[in-house]
This record gives structure tokens, C-alpha cells and sequence, in this order.
């Protein structure tokens, strides 16, 4: 247990940098907002096409990984929309649902490949590069429909259509697959210099979600918040674990995909919430519950999976 807390310590130390960089007069409150728009829109692109153009499949477990991810996303979404009638009897709105929603099946990339890299270096990247070309377009397909069903006036499915069609990620994965596929070269220096940019995105990413975090609204959270939590953090790595271990995943591959499944959500929802109408101060609120509970939840869930994949 303790290697595994050690080895996930540092991507936790650069989380609570940018908690600290965040409050203090040193850096200018208005730059935040632009290093996160840097971040999606260049650096983590820059990243996910780099790491699938690179990625070597073949020693992969490809169909038990695809198997793990796209059930266990499936099985969420249904969860989740089997929970609307119990909330909305409670008094749950519309815009807060739709963030329980995306926390509770979002999954934060940053806080992913870095901890694959630690763990396992080239190898945990390509699996969890894979896992993120697999979900991206499911995850942001279910989170912006949820979004405009529940929170926009009109259920336009054009701005459905328009969010998907100009979402970063997706575009990124999409040309790293297709590069990787049919072989196609980059030209050595615009490769040189999407590895520079790449090369920023987890440390810049690590200091983003620390950044983004709303500690004081973690003090007394609303009985709400607690929910994705128990769903993001215990539910969904146990179902990406189990599925995995059934469909036959073995080893570092098990592991890799526990990792996929234990950390907190992505904090781009948290543009995506505050654009489209969703409940935005709670998503902040979920993520940061989320992330310092992950602190102790991950080292347990890669545990559990260790002890699996051992036999």
C-alpha cells in the first residue's frame, strides 16, 4: 500500500500547488482562466494526439480493454438516469442533475496519465491514451445531451451537434488514431514541436485542478454533492475493475484500467456546466469532495486491483 500512496503522492503535491498558486497575490487572478482554456483547447489535444500517434497497440490488450471501458461507461449512464426519479422527488433540479450526471461519469485524463506514467511509463500512457479515445466521444455525447434535455430551454440538437463536432479531445483522439492507423509521418519538426507543448500538459494540467478547486465550499457540501462521490470514486472503478477482470484483463492492464476508473472528474465539465446553464458552483464543489477523497481512495482501489490481478 505504501508505494502506491508514494507513487500517486507527487501528482497530489502539484494538485495542492495550484490550490496555493491559486489564492496567493503572486499570480494574477485573471491568468487562471486563460492557462485553463490553454490547457483544453492546446496542451492536453497536443498530448492525447502525441500519445495515440506514438502509442504501440500491439502488446495491448485491446478487447478486454475496450470490453471494461465501454461497459462500464454504459452501466453508469443507466445508473445515473435510474436515479433522476428518486432526486427529482427530493427537489433536485434540472441543472443540478445534470451535474451529478457528468461528475459522477467524467473522469479526469490529467490526474490519469500521470499516475500511468509514474506507474508504468510508456505502456501506461498508450493504455489509458486508448481508454480516453474509447470514452471521449461516449462520455461527451451522454454529459452534453443530459445538458441540453435538462437544462436547455430549447433541446436544440444543433448545439448538440456543434459541441461535439468542435470539442477538442475528440478531434485530438480521432487524429491520433488516424495517424497511428494508416502510418501516416509527421513532419520531424511540428512533431518536435507538439512534444514540447505536449510535454507541459500534465504538470500545467496537475496545477489546473488545483486551481479550479473551491475549498471552502467543501466545509458543509450539500447532501447532494456526496452522491457522485460514492459513484464516481467506489462505483465506477469497482465496475471498470470487475468488467475488466470477467472480460479477461490481466496484470498491469487490470491495474491500468483501476486507474482509469478511481480518480476524480474531469474539471472540464466545469466549462461545459458553466456554458451550457448547468448547476457550475456545484460541479466545483463534487470536484474538489471528489479529489481530496481520491487522495486516499485511489491507493485503495489499486490495491484491491493489485490483489486481483495477482491471482
Amino acid at each position: 500500500m505504501l508505494p502506491i500512496f508514494e507513487s500517486i503522492l507527487p501528482i497530489f503535491l502539484i494538485v495542492i500547488l495550484g490550490v496555493v498558486l491559486k489564492r496567493l497575490p503572486i499570480v494574477d487572478r485573471n491568468v487562471w482562466h486563460g492557462l485553463e482554456e490553454v490547457g483544453y483547447f492546446v496542451l492536453f489535444p497536443a498530448l492525447l494526439f502525441l500519445t495515440l500517434y506514438r502509442a504501440d497497440f500491439s502488446g495491448l490488450e485491446i478487447t478486454e480493454v475496450s470490453i471494461a471501458a465501454l461497459s462500464t461507461i454504459t452501466l453508469m449512464f443507466a445508473l445515473v438516469l435510474l436515479l433522476w426519479p428518486v432526486l427529482r422527488h427530493r427537489g433536485v433540479s434540472g441543472a443540478a442533475y445534470s451535474t451529478v450526471f457528468q461528475t459522477a461519469t467524467r473522469w479526469n485524463g490529467f490526474i490519469a496519465l500521470a499516475v500511468a506514467d509514474k506507474l508504468y511509463g510508456d505502456t501506461g500512457l498508450a493504455l489509458t491514451a486508448l481508454v480516453m479515445a474509447l470514452l471521449i466521444i461516449p462520455l461527451n455525447f451522454g454529459n452534453v445531451a443530459m445538458l441540453v434535455w435538462f437544462v436547455s430551454p430549447s433541446r436544440d440538437l444543433r448545439v448538440f451537434a456543434r459541441k461535439l463536432a468542435t470539442n477538442p479531445l475528440i478531434l485530438s483522439c480521432a487524429a491520433g488514431l488516424l495517424f497511428n492507423y494508416f502510418s501516416i509521418p509527421v513532419y520531424e519538426p511540428l512533431e518536435q514541436g507538439i512534444d514540447l507543448i505536449a510535454s507541459a500538459a500534465l504538470g500545467m494540467g496537475l496545477l489546473m485542478v488545483g486551481a479550479g478547486l473551491r475549498i471552502r465550499d467543501t466545509v458543509k457540501p450539500k447532501p447532494i454533492a456526496i452522491l457522485p462521490v460514492f459513484l464516481k470514486l467506489i462505483a465506477y472503478p469497482a465496475l471498470m475493475v470487475l468488467i475488466g477482470a470477467l472480460a479477461g484483463a490481466q496484470g498491469e492492464t487490470l491495474i491500468l484500467l483501476a486507474i482509469c476508473g478511481s480518480v476524480p472528474t474531469a474539471m472540464n465539465g466545469y466549462l461545459l456546466a458553466r456554458q451550457m446553464g448547468g448547476d457550475a458552483t456545484l460541479y466545483a464543489t463534487v470536484a474538489t469532495l471528489q479529489t481530496a477523497a481520491a487522495f486516499l481512495t485511489i491507493p485503495l482501489v489499486l490495491f484491491a486491483a493489485g490483489y486481483l490481478a495477482s491471482g
